[in-house]
């Protein structure tokens, strides 16, 4: 690949947020790119389980299933993909220069869209026994721990939602919570106390993730009592929550812990630059705002593209 390339829109992320802006700029006769640093395109959601709040699909639909769906309908208008990450944005002129590990690309536009890596505990044993039964993914692992007691820690919908998916293969599940109540929504929570082998570590927190060569065991501390127990289990998956993958973006645009603060039309503090999904400081994050967010993003570009070049947007 030459070191330097040019293009109308540099869209990062191949994610819900990233595939719908490359969708619609393509629909726009506008020459983009997409970067996205995995090896496959579609983002968190292929390893999600069964999505049952996307519209269309009243009977749900499988994560990987969708976000295939989501590839497919970019590249039908000619989306292209470079599996690159991006790692510096930088103005030149009225330019945005793109850094990447696969050279540059150098674009009027950037549609920032690269989703959020998943939260560490950064507890001792986490780092050592990942893959080795500490795991971020239920639906890509979950088969491993057949007929064994796992660990899910955290209480949001993705926690409750992999909690309900082990349960189904594991012998049991305790779901290590640092609060007295979930935060997930209300029918996943009815759905969770119903199952009979789903246990709660209520107001405790993970100190520690034991063993050798595998996980043996977690340690956990009461935030009440500050008392501790040790759980034998197989395995631990983390769901804790993400992180924006911004930290490439700083003193670039304003940001709120890490999250790019853009206006209702997706525009950023840095002219040219919009971002979209699960980066942007939004208060909601599911596939529908990432859908609706990429979409404007793209709009916003166009009609920033075409102001540049003198026509009526």
């Amino acid at each position: 690949m030459p070191e330097r390339q040019a293009c109308d829109v540099v869209i990062i992320g191949a994610g819900s947020a990233g595939l719908t802006a490359a969708l619609y700029a393509q629909r726009y006769a506008l020459h983009s790119i997409i970067l996205e640093r995995d090896a496959a395109q579609g983002g968190q959601i292929i390893a999600a389980g069964l999505i049952e709040n996307y519209p269309g699909f009243p009977d749900g639909i499988d994560g990987a299933e969708l976000s295939r769906r989501f590839v497919e309908h970019a590249r039908k208008f000619g989306a292209r993909t470079v599996y690159a990450a991006a790692e510096a944005l930088r103005p030149e002129g009225d330019l945005w220069v793109v850094q990447t590990t696969q050279g540059d690309w150098v674009a009027p536009c950037v549609i920032i869209a690269g989703g959020a890596g998943h939260r560490h505990l950064k507890v001792p044993g986490e780092r050592d026994l990942a893959g080795k039964g500490v795991s971020y993914c239920a639906t890509c692992d979950g088969f491993f721990f057949q007929k064994q007691h796992a660990a899910v820690v955290g209480g949001g919908n993705v926690a409750v939602e992999d909690a309900l998916f082990l349960s189904d293969i594991c012998e049991r599940v305790t779901v290590i919570h640092r609060r007295d109540e979930l935060r997930a929504h209300p029918i996943l929570q009815q759905r969770a106390f119903a199952r009979e082998n789903i246990e709660f570590a209520w107001d405790s927190v993970p100190v520690s993730i034991n063993g050798t060569d595998r996980v043996e065991s977690v340690t956990v501390r009461n935030v009440q009592t500050g008392q501790e127990k040790t759980i034998a289990v197989a395995g631990v998956f983390v769901a804790i929550g993400f992180e924006p993958r911004t930290q490439y973006l700083e003193g670039i645009v304003e940001m709120n812990q890490g999250h790019i603060v853009t206006d209702q039309l997706m525009r950023t503090s840095a002219p040219g630059v919009f971002a979209c999904g699960d980066v942007r400081d939004t208060p909601l994050k599911q596939i529908t705002t990432a859908v609706g967010d990429g979409s404007i993003a793209a709009d916003s570009a166009y009609r920033y593209i075409s102001a540049r070049r003198g026509q009526v947007g």
